[in-house]
């Protein structure tokens, strides 16, 4: 008798959680009742049924019913909203009996379609079992598999989930973005934990890493973001790795950032040039910078000046800024960081000794720069990269497109068998926005122009270069685009230039002419940025450095002289350079932008139409690439 009395109190309080929930819903406007997976299956079209056999299901991934009548008798926490139903409380009562004295065990029947489960049989038990907060129950599972769909990315996502599943067994994670599964599955290939009571590394990172990294999450208000508990862990991972074990107390308060930096995400991002001089900002530089009146700025380097273009283009910038501002700044670097996490220990090295701003000069260099910041909010850092920046970590990088647009236009001048190679490093939405800038320059020219494209996928790797290029022009190229210099030129010297568009010998396979490259001039980006912190004796600075959530990603183009073009006067004939200097003109003063419509992809489909011009985030978030484009394998 004392049983049914303890299990009848518990019915009441499920009763009031249940119409507490029902109630809260009616009053958002939300549907108040579960949702039932025959309404979803009107919408869907499954070509498979799959049992999966008898396993441990996460309740929380237990979405609803399968019949709408069965819906009808929980709120949607699973909680019983019909006092008046003897049949259905008794039956309650009489299960809740059971689980408190010897343990629900008979297996719940549920289908699983698109990573959630909708109970078939067994809806009681799993509304006792879910007042009781349990964590998971045995069911049998039958997956309900939808057609694919490319055109509905929670299908695309729920397609990598199933790769992600079989692997690890893992139901609990999801994520709003496409690639999310395959980043979290690469992570893991190399996680080696010492288990603790798991059959496997996926149970332990699940139990004693992923989940307590939930609770935490939730604690501190990530359920109220647009973002996953996913999405938030593979940031997190991949700025401070994955621990074999995670310790809940120390991930407070780095976490807690971090949350900043998610609140902001979708928050827009300026990436047209930034007026640096604005009289209306405010100053949020310490006082001990003002005190100190000369602003320490130091710089990171993945390789030396010597075995590297792109360092030694940095170096020249850094130089640049030593002569401009003479005694107003100090500056040092550290070369030959390896492009990995650990990159962070030198980063910190130079926040440790009180530099004022770090500029981290290499894309790979961002989860490390992130992890420092969020550790030292009073330093201003800077990433070369076209990723998106954060609250504690700006960005800076180049509208590349636009020179690579003119390089095009020589390309496709000069060929004489209209094949034109393309080595790339990743395709990343930077590259890819370059390929298809340097493309359409080619077909303006040459509407019978094709440019075939040969990744690396690696940034910098001479050797590896040299293969692609040759394989290019086994395809029948007879220009290729980032050759590497054979030999130190005077651009070299210059601009830090180590590749560049050049003729090719179809026997020997080596450059006969170099023609023409992208360049970067880093000391004029970072005197502005630099005068911006100093101007008026540290009384203004704009608006990324007060306490606005506005994101801004310094992204500027030819008009800034940030990014322009070298070409050679003597290989590329008179009445090209012409057209060069008029189309330079023609974008600088924004008369022409490279990517205006109309423009198709290489699969037949108009991405950017008539007379329309791409957007900043069309060309930052570029995964297509334009109908005169070949990617080579």
């Amino acid at each position: 008798m004392n049983n049914n009395l303890v299990a009848l109190d518990h019915y009441n309080q499920a009763l009031k959680r249940g119409k507490k929930e029902y109630s809260n819903s009616t009053y958002k406007g939300d549907t108040c009742l579960l949702p039932s997976l025959e309404a979803l299956l009107k919408e869907a079209e499954i070509i498979s049924t799959i049992n999966l056999g008898i396993m441990e299901i996460p309740l929380k991934k237990i979405k609803g019913t399968y019949t709408h009548s069965r819906s009808t008798s929980f709120s949607r926490n699973f909680m019983p909203i019909d006092g008046k139903n003897k049949e259905f409380k008794a039956k309650w009562i009489e299960l809740c009996n059971i689980h408190l004295n010897d343990g629900l065990r008979d297996p719940i029947k549920v289908y699983e379609f698109m990573n959630w489960f909708y109970v078939i049989e067994g809806n009681k038990r799993i509304s006792v079992l879910k007042y009781f907060d349990a964590y998971s129950y045995q069911a049998e599972v039958i997956r309900l598999l939808p057609k694919s769909d490319k055109s509905d990315i929670n299908n695309l996502i729920y397609y990598e989930f199933l790769k992600f599943n079989k692997e690890t067994n893992i139901y609990t994670i999801w994520f709003s973005q496409l690639k999310g599964f395959k980043v979290l599955l690469s992570l893991l290939k190399d996680y080696n934990p010492k288990l603790i009571m798991a059959k496997d590394k996926y149970e332990h990172f699940e139990a004693y890493v992923y989940n307590p990294f939930r609770k935490i999450y939730y604690e501190l208000g990530g359920d109220k973001l647009l973002i996953t508990t996913g999405d938030a862990f593979i940031e997190y991972s991949c700025i401070y790795g994955i621990p074999d074990k995670l310790d809940t107390e120390k991930l407070k308060q780095p976490l807690k950032q971090l949350i900043k930096e998610f609140e902001n995400m979708h928050k827009d991002i300026e990436t047209e040039p930034v007026e640096l001089n604005h009289k209306n900002v405010l100053s949020t530089i310490t006082n001990r910078l003002i005190l100190q009146k000369k602003l320490k700025v130091g710089f990171i380097y993945a390789r030396n000046q010597e075995a590297s273009g792109w360092t030694y283009s940095h170096e020249l910038g850094r130089k640049y800024i030593e002569r401009v501002f003479k005694d107003q700044i100090q500056t040092s670097y550290i070369d030959n960081v390896p492009e990995d996490p650990s990159a962070y220990h030198s980063i910190k090295k130079l926040a440790d000794e009180n530099h004022d701003v770090i500029f981290t000069t290499s894309e790979i260099f961002s989860n490390a720069a992130l992890h420092c910041a969020l550790e030292y909010p009073n330093i201003r850092f800077f990433n070369c990269s076209e990723n998106r920046p954060y609250m504690h970590l700006s960005n800076y990088f180049g509208k590349t497109y636009e020179p690579r647009f003119l390089i095009g236009l020589i390309a496709g001048s000069l060929t004489n068998c209209n094949i034109i190679g393309y080595t790339a490093t990743y395709p990343t939405p930077e590259v890819i926005s370059c390929i298809n800038s340097f493309a359409l320059g080619c077909k303006m020219v040459n509407p019978y122009s094709k440019v075939k494209v040969a990744w690396t996928h690696e940034w910098n790797n001479p050797q590896k270069t040299t293969l692609i290029s040759e394989k290019l022009v086994d395809e029948g190229a007879d220009i290729v685009s980032n050759k590497n210099l054979i030999i130190p030129r005077g651009v070299t010297r210059k601009y830090g230039i180590y590749s560049m568009l050049c003729t090719i010998d179809a026997k020997t396979k080596l450059p006969t002419q170099y023609l023409a490259a992208p360049i970067w001039k880093w000391g004029i980006f970072y005197e502005k940025i630099l005068n911006s912190i100093l101007n008026d004796s540290f009384k203004t600075i704009i608006d990324i450095f007060n306490n606005s959530s506005k994101l801004i990603n310094f992204w500027w183009g030819m008009d800034t002289g940030v990014v322009d073009i070298y070409y050679s006067k003597s290989f590329v004939p008179l009445e090209t350079q012409k057209l060069i200097e008029l189309m330079k003109k023609t974008i600088i003063s924004k008369e022409f932008h490279p990517f205006t419509g109309p423009i198709f992809d290489n699969e037949g489909n108009e991405r950017i139409k008539a007379g329309d011009i791409a957007i900043s985030d069309v060309t930052l978030n570029m995964d297509w690439f334009v109908d005169n484009v070949e990617i080579i394998e």
